[in-house]
């Protein structure tokens, strides 16, 4: 960056502040896309030379008129100084394309983001990780494998990023939560609004076990449709693989499946039963190429070496000879819970009066409801509406 006549050197603290201002006026201008910014920068000794430059040469970047004129008038820094202050506020970052820290693989596909808001330690954003994505009303089979997937794989420190929607996506981070490791939530709304609501308590299981929360639109930006398809490259794009574990014909699964085709990263998926609208994308991915994915260890063994590598070296694996699929220690159980859990299995609800009726000659009714109530409280079992209980684990 060239220091005008008269201007005093600033400290490379402040120059690299500068630098982030600018790519976020850029982020902030009207009718301004990802490719479009970034080819503009390119063209620039650095982002920050664009609030300097006169009206023509900005034009001349290919820059729409109206978002020209609103870099010239000084109106793009006023609202990037403004958002620079709310995120500040919210203890979040700032992170953009010119940063050391910006993911290297996100830079990989065609239109990364010139901006993304971030919620938790940005680095994070730079270890291997897979985005587990499917339906938002999955199937107990599906949400028990989601869970358990991300779990297993989250243990040996393969980042489990997703995008906190209902259904499977929120099963993935709870996984991951379980393995009481970090996880990267990818919104399609500002890291300020929590979508959906009801997730609000998973969020902040998020922030506080160490993951992040990542955003590419401004602070305050409320759920829109267009938002999320979009979304989906970036889930993708993080990541060095995808799994699909259950999602219809028409969703926004099959977007991020597409992007992770397009982006050249592994493509898993986990098999459904054929009769189920909600097995129709995964098992077509499987017949496309993708791999079957039952256990940790199918996605484990088909990572590139070096991946594994650096995994082991954050977490050595246990020896083959172990027939379990979790490293988490299982906790000791009361022989009436034991009980309970046996007759309950993942794939399939119960209802409480059918447990009622299996336990009679075994467990009164109250020890039932004791047991039943324990293995909620360690995330052993789930109730679904209508008092049906599944096993998550």
């Amino acid at each position: 960056m060239r220091t005008l006549p008269g201007e005093e050197v600033q400290p490379a603290a402040a120059r690299l502040d500068e630098e982030r201002l600018a790519w976020l006026a850029l982020a902030l201008s009207p009718g301004l896309g990802p490719k479009r910014i970034l080819d503009a920068v390119k063209q620039l000794e650095s982002a920050s030379q664009i609030f300097s430059l006169p009206l023509t040469a900005i034009e001349g970047l290919r820059f729409p008129a109206e978002a020209a004129q609103f870099i010239f008038d000084g109106k793009a820094r006023q609202v990037a100084e403004s958002e620079w202050a709310r995120v500040a506020e919210q203890g979040a970052t700032v992170l953009t394309y010119g940063c050391p820290e910006y993911p290297e693989r996100l830079k990989e596909i065609y239109d990364p983001p010139p901006v993304l808001w971030v919620r938790g330690p940005v680095g994070l954003l730079s270890r291997p990780g897979i985005a587990v994505v499917g339906t938002r009303h999955p199937s107990p089979y599906g949400s028990g494998m989601a869970e358990m997937l991300s779990r297993d794989l989250a243990v040996r420190r393969l980042l489990i990023i997703s995008g906190m929607a209902r259904g499977v996506d929120s099963c993935a981070h709870r996984g991951a939560l379980a393995a009481r490791m970090p996880t990267v939530a990818v919104w399609g709304t500002g890291i300020d609004v929590v979508y959906p609501k009801e997730n609000k308590k998973l969020a902040e299981e998020i922030l506080a076990t160490g993951g992040a929360i990542v955003s590419e639109v401004p602070m305050g930006t409320f759920p829109a449709p267009q938002n999320f398809p979009r979304r989906n490259r970036i889930l993708s794009g993080l990541s060095v693989a995808v799994l699909v574990v259950e999602a219809a014909e028409n969703s926004g699964t099959r977007v991020t499946a597409r992007c992770a085709e397009e982006q050249n990263r592994d493509l898993y998926a986990v098999p459904g039963n054929v009769t189920s609208k909600g097995s129709w994308t995964p098992n077509t991915l499987i017949k496309q190429g993708a791999k079957l994915t039952a256990t940790w260890e199918d996605v484990w063994e088909d990572l590139p070496s070096q991946v594994r590598l650096e995994l082991e070296a954050l977490a050595p694996v246990e020896s083959k000879s172990e027939t379990t699929a979790s490293l988490l220690p299982d906790p000791v159980l009361r022989p009436e819970e034991s009980m309970v859990l046996e007759i309950l299995r993942q794939d399939e609800s119960l209802q409480i009066d059918e447990i009622l009726d299996l336990l009679e000659t075994q467990l009164t009714s109250s020890e039932v409801f004791t047991a039943i109530f324990e293995l909620e409280l360690t995330g052993r079992i789930r109730c679904l509406p209508g008092k049906n209980y599944v096993r998550t684990m």
